[in-house]
């Protein structure tokens, strides 16, 4: 499976971005998708997690309330609604698959269980 990560940018305090995360080469409804981010000088970190038929999500506390994981299968594309975005929002953002069976925060929040990742979308937020 290729991801490619796309719509990253510039954005002020207080503003919004949506990102995209189109996928080829697989069977898009086998994988629980997830994003993650990285900062400059930090680790990467888990953001979001949405299962296969979109009918779970789950969250980072520090996004939960501003951001929004959905999917679109007939589409191959996951997204990630970031609002109220703060300067610590700053990151690299990664979207990942996984095609594990379960839909649990264990399991969905660990970098480990992703099989395929895509190349990461620049998100820079000015205060």
């Amino acid at each position: 499976v290729q991801l490619q990560a796309s719509g990253g940018g510039l954005v002020q305090a207080g503003g919004s971005l949506r990102l995209s995360c189109a996928a080829s080469g697989g069977t898009f409804i086998r994988y629980v998708m997830g994003w993650f981010r990285q900062a400059p000088g930090k680790e990467r970190e888990f953001v979001a997690a949405i299962s296969r038929n979109a009918g779970n999500t789950y969250y980072a506390e520090s996004v939960k309330g501003r951001f929004t994981v959905s999917r679109d299968n007939a589409k191959n594309t996951v997204y990630l609604q970031m609002n109220s975005l703060k300067p610590e929002d700053t990151a690299v953002y990664y979207c990942a698959a996984d095609s594990t069976f379960l839909f649990k925060s264990t399991i969905v929040t660990s970098q480990a269980e992703y099989e395929y990742w895509g190349q990461g979308t620049q998100v820079t937020v000015s205060s």
